[in-house]
């Protein structure tokens, strides 16, 4: 087992510098992420960190900085399971790694081993879907979840009484991922499915759609999502700041999409609309 390099990131502001950062790092050759308060935490063998060179990461949306720390081959199943804690959703739902108890006071579990992804639960967004796909009726639904990480919103949507379950995202090792815990899970017929917006040519309608990405990849795709949509169908969307719910409504209005709720958290926001 080699031994590991972790690199502590303070991201500001954290959304969408976590998203792009955690992207950028897993092309460098970064196998494993936690989230927290501040940014995240990110883990390099030492080979690979022996030719790392982050000084092009240089962007103009956000700032970060971190600090470097040596683990020990025998340190790092416990630096893991130190830094990834699981996630209770309430009284519905626990998230959590293989290597987290179980828990028969929730409704339902969900097994993550989130290695490069993005969606283990512990950001507000996710957080804030996950509960929320709670009071949707998912009975014999049609569900894409777009930009699916984990795979965790597809996999709840499953267990929730979805038929058709879809994920699609643009990192193959978010793909592997998905795959992967959508086995975990005993929902290995949930289709993942590497791709963007274009890979939804060959599909129909769907009842709802799930996207917790950022707010402009929001604003380019959400046309597609409403031309997607079934009629009385839902589009839940996450990913973006409360301050800016009103600027997504205006745009969902041009394509007769009616807010119905908004759901926040620690000023994340979720948006719920519906087709008529």
């Amino acid at each position: 087992m080699p031994n590991y390099i972790a690199y502590h990131f303070i991201v500001s502001p954290l959304q969408p510098g976590c998203d792009i950062l955690i992207s950028e790092l897993g092309d460098l050759g970064f196998d494993s992420f936690t989230e927290n308060e501040t940014g995240f935490d990110a883990y390099i063998t030492e080979d690979l960190e022996n030719a790392l060179d982050l000084n092009p990461l240089q962007f103009e949306d956000f700032k970060y900085t971190f600090s470097k720390e040596h683990i020990q081959q025998t340190n790092w199943n416990a630096e893991w399971e130190k830094n990834f804690e699981p996630v209770l959703v309430d009284e519905l739902l626990l998230i959590r790694a293989p290597f987290h108890p179980s828990n028969s006071h929730v409704k339902f579990e969900i097994e993550i081993m989130p290695k490069m992804s993005f969606g283990t639960g512990h950001h507000d967004t996710t957080w804030l879907m996950c509960k929320h796909l709670f009071n949707i009726n998912l009975q014999q639904k049609s569900v894409l979840d777009m930009g699916c990480g984990t795979g965790v919103l597809a996999i709840l949507a499953k267990k929730l009484g979805a038929t058709k379950v879809i994920g699609i995202d643009i990192d193959e090792w978010s793909v592997e991922n998905g795959i992967e815990n959508c086995i975990a899970n005993n929902c290995s017929d949930i289709e993942i499915k590497l791709g963007d917006k274009e890979e939804l040519i060959q599909y129909n309608n769907f009842d709802i759609i799930l996207a917790n990405i950022n707010k402009n990849v929001l604003k380019v795709q959400m046309p597609l999502y409403a031309s997607l949509l079934k009629a009385n169908g839902v589009l839940l969307l996450s990913g973006f700041f409360n301050t800016d719910v009103e600027e997504l409504e205006k745009l969902a209005q041009t394509l007769h999409l009616k807010l119905e709720r908004t759901f926040t958290k620690n000023n994340w926001a979720v948006m719920k609309l519906g087709k008529a």
